[in-house]
């Protein structure tokens, strides 16, 4: 799986948490909870069926061994009034551009949950008003590698041209998160850590600075990052720190997300130290979240105030002046030295000539 890399503002950070806390409630229409309570411009609804495995369920979730396996289904109800054919295949999860969880494609490979899911069958129609169970089995490799992974169940027209205008193109599916069992190692690093300082004309003012980098979920469990960032001058004075951030959407094993922070009221001290600090934090398959060692990652920048900008300037200035100047008198020396010369040889030749007459 090869996730995006998306560009991220702080908007997006706080638009993400929002739609994170609205997959939690399974409030989300693609990939998330019951998709069915989320679109209510589809004619049908999909939930998860009631069985051994629980009843209510706002999405699937399992722990598994390696070569392990299970049964569970898949039901959906047609509110419209013909009969509606759909296709029903397993896929991939990603984090989409703005932070929500989402499937890959039907054309698309899948290599982790979407492969080993299976449906009892690729397509299946539901008469109007009617609701059909769909069966499907996860049946784990034996050499798959611990951690979690995460997929869905989706729902779409079995094909465009039986879809009226309301329908085509839409996807409903539920979501399927699977931890293997194993080692678990949650990790997450800052990569890419950069820090930007903006001045003011105003020679007793304050600039900003921005500060950007990549989170990088390098551990084999999903984790999203709460995170803080800070800006300070030598010695860890003039210490300002950045206004609350939202935290990151949750990242899969191996996926990416970049972020900027602004920063401001920073004083140009000349040489200012950037920090940002990540608290992983993991959450379980009941929902709870347990917070993990802090990662923090420095960088540093130069912030030159405005009257010393200006006083270098004018040094740089006067310097290249003065060897400019230095370098006209020296040609200009060279110059007379060279005249001078050439006068006494003249005066020279002229002596000897009246000496031979």
């Amino acid at each position: 799986m090869h996730p995006p890399r998306p560009r991220t503002t702080t908007t997006a950070l706080a638009r993400a948490t929002v739609v994170m806390l609205l997959a939690a409630l399974g409030l989300l229409g693609m990939g998330a909870g019951p998709a069915a309570a989320a679109d209510g411009d589809a004619s049908w609804a999909v939930s998860t069926a009631s069985n051994d495995m629980g009843s209510g369920r706002q999405n699937y979730s399992y722990t598994l061994e390696p070569g392990g396996q299970l049964k569970d289904g898949l039901v959906i109800v047609n509110h419209g009034a013909t009969p509606l054919r759909l296709a029903v295949y397993a896929a991939d999860g990603f984090t989409s551009k703005d932070g929500r969880l989402d499937l890959v494609t039907k054309d698309a490979k899948s290599t982790g949950v979407g492969a080993w899911v299976q449906t009892d069958r690729p397509d299946v129609t539901v008469p109007p008003g009617q609701t059909v169970k769909v069966p499907f089995t996860l049946d784990l490799p034996d050499a798959v590698a611990p951690g979690d992974y995460m997929g869905g169940i989706v729902t779409s027209p079995a094909q465009a041209g039986e879809a009226d205008g309301a329908d085509a193109g839409r996807r409903l599916g539920i979501r399927i998160r699977l931890r293997v069992g194993g080692e678990l190692q949650p990790r997450l690093s800052v990569e890419d850590l950069q820090m930007r300082y903006s001045g003011t004309s105003n020679p007793f003012g304050k600039g900003d600075a921005t500060v950007t980098y990549t989170i990088h979920n390098t551990g084999n469990a999903i984790l999203t990052a709460r995170q803080t960032v800070s800006v300070a001058g030598p010695f860890g004075r003039s210490d300002v720190r950045a206004g609350q951030i939202a935290d990151s959407p949750q990242l899969l094993p191996g996926e990416t997300w970049k972020v900027s922070v602004p920063v401001h009221g920073v004083a140009p001290v000349l040489r200012l130290t950037g920090t940002v600090t990540l608290l992983p934090l993991l959450t379980d398959a009941s929902g709870s979240v347990a917070p993990l060692a802090a990662v923090k990652t420095t960088t540093h920048g130069w912030a030159v105030p405005w009257p010393l900008s200006v006083l270098v300037i004018v040094f740089i200035a006067v310097i290249v002046g003065v060897i400019l100047l230095t370098r006209r008198n020296r040609v200009r020396r060279k110059l007379r030295e060279d005249e001078r010369v050439h006068e006494a040889d003249e005066q020279a030749v002229h002596d000897q000539e009246a000496q031979a007459r």
